[in-house]
């Protein structure tokens, strides 16, 4: 585990693999931290470099006063990679994750040469359902949503496991400055023009039950770029990856392989 030092913020960072191996970066979604893909990392190749890194406000990354910007947010990625000499990299972004990834990918293309659309969309709800979000964190603390959005997450099965605690310890041990600041940057994308002239091999990823970013919405996203494939996870919600890593892992790989990054 690092901290980079770059313009504005102290990013917490990961990096496991090979120096030389072909890099993939994963970027979590809003509540999390980067273990989030920790189930997912014993089933893919070990020639990978995979980084992963806590966005601002959540882990042990800085967390600046909210409201957050998604355009600094994407900075933040931007500055990382630079900061890794990373290029050419697939890029793997999950809900806000994803909205990231894709103004990554239409502000430096040099930087991707694929990306990984996981449970997310190019526009994710409307202004007023955050500005309702922010206002009920701010009155009960993130530990007020975290039952709702356990249900919005997870599948009944996994959601009747002890397994799910640890994800809603997770979300409510997050910074309450940093989940409104990101909150706040998601209410204010929608990247459904810039995502439309996206044109690098994409993978979108949807879990058939998930509550926040339901496949129909993923799949539109997808279809938004040119050549763009679609995979539905059956019986997993919004964090497939932790549900089914197997599986996740599986698509992630095959799809690796066809475009040659490994």
């Amino acid at each position: 585990m690092h901290i980079a030092a770059l313009d504005g913020i102290n990013l917490h960072y990961r990096v496991d693999g090979p120096a030389d191996g072909a890099p993939v970066v994963f970027a979590n979604s809003l509540g999390t931290d980067f273990r989030l893909w920790d189930p997912v990392l014993h089933y893919l190749p070990e020639n990978l470099r995979i980084i992963r890194y806590d966005k601002r406000g959540h882990g042990l990354s800085d967390a600046p006063p909210a409201p957050y910007g998604m355009g600094t947010l994407v900075r933040d990625a931007e500055q990382l990679l630079d900061h890794l000499n990373v290029k050419d990299c697939v890029f793997v972004g999950l809900s806000i994750g994803g909205l990231i990834a894709q103004g990554l990918a239409v502000k430096r293309l040099d930087l991707m040469r694929a990306v990984v659309l996981s449970n997310t969309a190019a526009k994710i709800g409307n202004r007023d359902m955050w500005d309702e979000r922010i206002a009920a964190i701010e009155t009960g603390g993130i530990k007020a949503l975290a039952a709702p959005t356990m249900e919005r997450w997870f599948s009944k099965t996994f959601r009747q496991t002890s397994d799910m605690l640890a994800w809603q310890h997770m979300m409510e041990r997050q910074s309450q400055e940093g989940y409104i600041g990101c909150c706040a940057a998601i209410a204010g994308t929608d990247f459904i023009t810039p995502t439309s002239g996206l044109r690098l091999p994409t993978m979108a990823i949807a879990g058939s039950e998930d509550g926040s970013t339901p496949p129909d919405l993923v799949r539109e996203t997808a279809d938004l770029i040119p050549g763009s494939r679609f995979e539905l996870i059956r019986g997993a919600g919004h964090l497939p990856c932790v549900e089914q890593p197997e599986a996740y892992a599986k698509i992630l790989t095959t799809f690796l392989t066809e475009i040659g990054h490994i």
